[in-house]
């Protein structure tokens, strides 16, 4: 197997939808895990109680997401859904893309069923130098990486 180097990624993509709603910084938590299970099983031949590991449910972990503040505020208005109660609207599919420096993509993440659990602002200091931040988090009930 040829050497493959990894994948560098300048910004990220969040689709809503098929719809660009706005370029992050920095994506932490996709993936998943599996509660463990005990089963406790009798050797036949022994007789000896062994503990055999099988896996449970399946947990989607939550997406972080952060971005410097802009006048989009799409995110914002995807959790009002959220909060007035409106979470059959608010569940939707989206995807997250990496892309290059040159804006090309690079890797795609796709969730199933995804709703902000969480939207924050910045932390704001009039005598800092630094980019306002927001974050969000999204829960959703499935990914996979398509490249």
């Amino acid at each position: 197997m040829a050497r493959e180097d990894p994948i560098v990624a300048f910004r990220f993509a969040l689709e809503i939808e098929g719809k660009l709603s706005g370029y992050f910084t920095n994506v932490s938590g996709i993936g998943s895990d599996s509660e463990l299970v005990e089963e406790k099983i009798i050797d036949s031949e022994t007789g000896e109680t062994l503990t055999r590991y099988v896996p449970g449910r399946t947990i989607w972990t939550p997406i972080t997401l952060k971005r410097g503040v802009t006048s989009n505020i799409d995110v914002w208005k995807w959790r009002k859904d959220v909060v007035d109660g409106k979470i059959k609207e608010a569940r939707t599919n989206c995807s997250i893309i990496a892309l290059s420096r040159d804006n090309k993509p690079v890797a795609r993440w796709n969730f199933v069923n995804a709703w902000p659990k969480s939207v924050t602002g910045p932390e704001m200091d009039s005598g800092g130098a630094e980019f306002m931040v927001e974050e969000m988090t999204i829960v959703h009930e499935g990914a996979e990486r398509e490249s």
